[in-house]
């Protein structure tokens, strides 16, 4: 009889084969028993998938004797003690380790190492995996990344196995790759600016305006994953191992067409593309386009393209100018005889004209209003002080020796008025004005401007009739 103790682990034959248990004769007085959630590490497992009779397996010793008298063995525990040795020396030595996926989770999946070992989405191969159902069962090689005992975690790359194995190819691939060679690929990623191209173990980029000769929105108009196409190779950066792509330049360039086949004064029929500001592009064929400048539109005046044309609007159109060297293409609508371009709806620029005309005139009433109300406000001011009068009179006088001479009669008026009650039986002081010398310059603008001096005239005369005891 073998001689052990709990948490050792022992050896033994399967001898019986249960739906919920398994027993394991190990050469001690009874039969060691096995749950079946100590077989696997995987969930709701059947014993009789897990092992076969006769089968040897390692378990590890959980209790000599329980309350029933049993022996308990643990299959999945004596496994991953030994598993989580091997993992270990193989984290230390970075030799990757192989196992099969048991599971599928969020976020990536599950491998069974004799230990649980999760393999996250973005470490399972080179590119993104859309769909990880398609790897449950198989048997993958990976690296470990992570190692925790306490916590039994163990974090996988698949990724790190597949860029160390495809190194030597890239650098293969990259010695023998040239600049101006066509060569086949299949797609393997899409995005906004462009796609990308595996050529057997390394990618090139096909960036967006290399895709085609006509203008392309998305990459995704013209690719789809999966697809094989040629393609000329642009640029290698063999230090980044960078490759630069092209589609457009493996198909017929209908720019040399234009060139061969047209002449300035020719007239085609193209559909419009683009309206902009300044004009609209005119597609004359697959891949050409020119523009037709707003001046070029219509025989009368276009204040915007959208008056006149639309994007798909078909027209016929005259080639001005071919520029060989940048590759444009100058054209109009209005000298194709024949052809005559609609002019905007005059009745709807004559309604916003009444309409524009209506609300200056609106605006204008309301000033008129104003100023009728301040000039009422002027005269009743105006009934009450003389003096007021006086000043206000002085100062509409033009600037000059006129004004000055105003402003000298406004203020001899003030010294001309009545005194006050006490002092009323004292005689009154003679007016300023008249004891005093005109100034040469205001007799002389006064007799210039005949308003303004009988203005200042009234000023004094009301003044002396005030003055008068």
């Amino acid at each position: 009889m073998v001689s052990f103790d709990e948490g050792d682990v022992v050896n033994g034959k399967v001898v019986r084969i249960d739906k919920d248990e398994v027993l394991v004769d190990i050469g001690y007085k009874a039969e060691g028993v096995i749950p079946s959630n100590e077989l696997s590490i995987r969930k709701s497992v059947n014993p009789s998938e897990e092992v076969e009779l006769g089968e040897e397996v390692d378990a590890l010793v959980l209790t000599k004797e329980d309350a029933e008298g049993r022996l308990i063995l643990s299959k999945k525990r004596a496994r991953f003690e030994k598993a989580w040795r091997r993992i270990e020396v193989a984290a230390d030595s970075g030799e990757p380790v192989e196992g099969s996926v048991i599971e599928v989770v969020k976020g990536g999946l599950i491998l069974d190492l004799g230990v649980r070992g999760f393999l996250p989405a973005s470490l399972v191969d080179i590119r993104r995996v859309h769909n990880l159902d398609e790897f449950m069962g198989q048997t993958l090689e990976c690296k470990v990344i992570e190692l925790n005992r306490s916590r039994n975690n163990v974090v996988l790359s698949r990724r790190a196995v597949l860029e160390e194995e495809r190194k030597e190819v890239r650098e293969q691939i990259l010695g023998r790759l040239e600049p101006g060679q066509v060569v086949e690929g299949k797609i393997s990623n899409i995005v906004d600016f462009g796609a990308f191209v595996d050529l057997d173990g390394i990618d090139g980029l096909i960036h967006i305006s290399e895709l085609s000769w006509s203008h392309v929105n998305h990459p995704s108009e013209i690719l789809s994953i999966g697809d094989t196409v040629s393609v000329k190779v642009l640029d290698i950066d063999r230090d980044r191992q960078r490759i630069s792509l092209g589609l457009k330049q493996t198909q017929e360039d209908p720019w040399q067409r234009v060139i061969s086949t047209h002449r300035p004064g020719d007239v085609l029929e193209g559909t419009v593309t683009k309206v902009v500001a300044f004009g609209a592009f005119v597609e004359i064929l697959p891949g050409v386009e020119g523009l037709v400048h707003i001046s070029e539109l219509a025989d009368h005046h276009v204040e915007n393209p959208s008056e006149v044309v639309e994007p798909g609007a078909k027209l016929n159109v005259k080639i001005l100018e071919i520029d060989e060297d940048r590759r444009r293409l100058s054209l109009s609508i209005k000298r194709v005889e024949g052809q005559n371009m609609p002019m905007q709806d005059l009745s709807a620029q004559i309604a916003a004209a009444n309409a524009a005309n209506a609300g200056i005139a609106e605006g204008g009433a309301e000033e008129a209003a104003i100023d009728l109300a301040e000039d009422s406000a002027v005269e009743d001011q105006e009934v009450e002080s003389p003096a007021v009068e006086t000043e206000t009179a002085a100062a509409e006088v033009p600037e000059g020796a006129a004004a000055e001479a105003a402003i000298e009669d406004a203020s001899e008026a003030e010294a001309a008025a009545p005194a006050p009650p006490e002092a009323a039986t004292s005689e009154p002081e003679a007016p300023a004005a008249e004891s005093s010398e005109p100034e040469p310059g205001s007799e002389g603008d006064g007799a210039g401007n005949p308003d303004e001096a009988a203005s200042g005239g009234d000023g004094d005369s009301e003044s002396e009739q005030q003055a008068q005891p």
